[in-house]
Formats: structure tokens, sequence, C-alpha cells
């Protein structure tokens, strides 16, 4: 027990000295448990690889070999990060009780902050490898790179771009369909099992009273999963929007699906939530903040590196305005002497493996572009933020009215209290000047 600064009064206190260390195991726990989402991203990688290589071989899945592998692939990707999730939000609340923090609002905002972090890895690390990293470093014939004595996949040929587009398809979709889906069973699954332990409690030949019917009821876990669903949505539209422009539209279907059967869900098979006052969403508006400007950054390298939008841009400017001849400009040969038959491949080099100076070039526009797009964007968020007030004026004066009223009525209330307290100090003056020196009243 410790008393409070503020009100003076004794309440459980547990020092920060022991708390710290308990932070940094949870800290460790959540690296540890990004090792492992790294870990079966590699082994989905590795599954891809293995799996392409007989559909390769087989002629009647040859042509499909590409987007079977990349569909399955996400399919299974999904199946982990869905697992994981599951595993991770039970250890996280764990890890946050045990941190004994001294508020609701600090244990709310680490318990959210470990989830989100995790959550964020999770589901974005394997979109963000096949935007970003994958056919980066595959090398040229005769100078492959190798992993794990497997040679690094490329891109299809259609680019990164198709295979970044269905990746995201699937994890969104298919998180969206499972989450309905437990909307659906879990809370009837749980209602019939509630029902089922109090049916010996209550009689069932009379008529049940309403507290009755409500306590039989499960209980109300709370919007944390709600914020963290659409949370994690938003990210899934804004992030990579470039490469999958029909985010959005799923989005929106899903959330008029996901209203009718929360609205189900919190009447009809959850007890009544007790209402609380808060001043705001609290450490959601960080994270949506964060993650908008994220997706600022994100867009831009996907449109200048993932995209075939700049090399275009620049082939028509020196080259040809009528793209003739592009797909033919950005096929490399190979190297003379690394194989025995004439072999192209998709690449900016030269005879020797070397880079072209056209890649160069590429490279800088590229990087300028990046620049230039995401501070033409975050200065137009913050114009519009600036022009856009967050309360607006009628409200704001509103407020200030408010404000001013009860500073009135506290002065009034002052003034009262003086005078009240000045005319009783007057009649016990009065009544001592009315007393003779014996005591008696004259």
């Amino acid at each position: 027990m410790e008393k409070n600064p503020i009100t003076g009064v004794k309440e459980p206190h547990f020092p920060a000295r022991m708390r710290i260390p308990r932070i940094v195991v949870g800290v460790a726990a959540i690296l540890i448990m990004m090792c492992l989402v790294f870990i079966f991203i590699i082994a989905v990688i590795m599954y891809r690889i293995i799996i392409s290589i007989p559909l390769f071989q087989s002629k009647l899945t040859r042509s499909q070999a590409p987007t079977i592998a990349s569909l399955s692939s996400a399919v299974v990707n999904l199946i982990l990060i869905m697992a994981l999730g599951k595993v991770y939000e039970k250890l996280a609340y764990k890890l946050t009780q045990w941190e004994m923090h001294r508020t609701q609002s600090e244990f709310e905002s680490n318990l959210t902050f470990k989830v989100f972090i995790f959550q964020f890895v999770n589901f974005y690390s394997s979109i963000f490898y096949i935007a970003f990293f994958k056919g980066r470093l595959v090398g040229y014939p005769g100078n492959y790179t190798s992993f794990f004595g497997l040679r690094n996949e490329e891109c299809s040929n259609g680019g990164c771009l198709i295979e970044l587009a269905q990746q995201l398809g699937v994890i969104m979709i298919g998180k969206q369909i499972i989450n309905n889906v437990q909307e659906v069973m879990v809370p009837k699954v749980k209602l019939w099992y509630q029902e089922r332990k109090l049916k010996n409690v209550f009689n069932s030949g009379r008529i049940k009273t309403r507290w009755e019917e409500d306590y039989q009821l499960i209980n109300n876990e709370g919007l944390f999963d709600e914020y963290l669903e659409m949370v994690l949505q938003f990210g899934f539209i804004t992030i990579f929007v470039a490469a999958f422009p029909l985010a959005p539209l799923f989005a929106l279907l899903n959330n008029w699906v996901e209203i009718r059967l929360d609205a189900h869900k919190f009447v009809c098979e959850t007890r009544r939530t007790v209402a609380e006052r808060c001043q705001n969403i609290g450490i959601w508006f960080n994270i949506l903040d964060s993650i908008a400007q994220i997706a600022v950054i994100s867009n831009a390298f996907v449109i200048a590196f993932t995209s075939e939008f700049l090399p275009r841009l620049l082939y028509q400017y020196e080259y040809n305005w009528n793209l003739e001849g592009y797909v033919d400009f950005t096929l490399a040969y190979a190297p003379n002497g690394t194989l025995h038959e004439e072999c192209r491949y998709r690449d900016f080099r030269d005879k020797e493996g070397k880079r072209t100076p056209f890649y160069l070039k590429l490279l800088v526009i590229r990087l300028a572009f990046v620049i230039i797009f995401e501070h033409i964007v975050l200065g137009i968020c913050k114009l519009i933020d600036l022009c856009v007030p967050d309360v607006p004026q009628s409200l704001e004066l509103k407020i200030k009215r408010e404000r001013y009223l009860a500073k009135q009525a506290l002065a009034d209330s002052d003034t009262i209290m003086r005078v009240a307290q000045g005319t009783g100090d007057d009649n016990y003056e009065d009544d001592e000047n009315d007393m003779q020196p014996d005591g008696h009243v004259l």
C-alpha cells in the first residue's frame, strides 16, 4: 500500500523496479513470436519453391504452375497466421496481467500495443516480402543465389504485382470469411453450453423474468476484437491499395455483413454490457494514424519498385512513346559460356551480367518518385487536417459556453457560501452583544 500523491488515499501499489523486468520479458516474448512468424514465412517460401518443381514437370499443370503454387501457399500462410494470432492474443493477455499496471487504461493500452505489433508482423510480413523482396536477389544465369540449397524464387512472367494481389486477396478475404463464421458459430456454441449448464438452476415450468433470461446469455467480451479486426482491415485497404484496388470493395461488403452479425450477437446472444464513459478511442487512434503514414510510403514503393509504371514511362521518354519493343528491351541475354543455348531473362543487364545505364537511371527516378510522392500526399493530408477541424465550430462554441456557465455557477456558489458564512458570523456577534456580563440575555 502507498499513498496516492493526488488524492492522498492509500491504494495498492506495485513498484516500477519490479514492473520493468516483467515488461522486458513481455518484449522478449514479442520478439520470439516474431521470429516464429519469420520462420513460418521461410517455410512457406520453401513450400512454394518445392511444390513448383513437380507442377512445372507435369505437362498438365505447367501453364498454371505459378498460380497454383502461389494460391496454395497463400492458403497455407493464412492458416498459420490465424493459428499464431489466436495463440499470441492469449499469451499477450497473460503477460499484460503479469505486468501489474496501475490503471485499466494503462492495461488496455499495453495489451493493445502488444497484440497489434505482433498481428501487424503476422499478417503483413508475407505481403511485404512479395512486394519488396521477392525476385530482387535472384542473380542471373551462371550466378544464381541460393537459399538452403534452393534457388531463390523469381516473380512470375506477369511480375510480382499480380502475385501480390493474389496473396493480399487470399489473406484478406479468407480472414473475413473465417471471422464471420466465428461470429456466427462461436456465440451459438457458447450460448448452448451456457443454457445447458444453467438448465437445473432455473425452474423450466414457470415463466422466467427478464433478468433470468439475460443471465442465461453469455458474457460480453468487450470491443477489443472488433477494434483489432477493423484496424487490420484498414491496413489491408490502405497499405497495399495500389496492388489490390478491389480491397476497399471487399471491406465494404464485409462490413455490411459484419454490422448485422454483430447486432445479432450483442442483442440476442450476449449480456448487456456496462456502459463506460471515455474521452476517446485511446491508443487505437495513434495506431490508425501510423498505418495511414505507413500506407503512403508503402504505396509509393509499390508504384515505384514493384509495378511497371516507371520503367514503361522512362522507356517511352527515351526510346518509343508507343512502347514498341519494350518487352524485348526488358529481357537480358545470359552471359557467354554460362549455357549451351541462348537464354534470355528479365532484367536490365548486359551480356556480362552487369547493370545497364538504363537501370541506374531508373533507380534514381524510382527513389525520386518515392520522395516526391510521399511529400505531396503527406502535405495534402496535413493541409486537409488543418482545414477540417477535429471539433466543429458550433460544437466548440457550445463546449466553451458550457465551461463558462460551469465557472459562473462555481463562482456564484462561492459567493453564496461567503455571504452565508458572513451572515452567520454577524448573527453570532449580535447574540454575544445582547448577552449581559453575567451571561443573562437582555
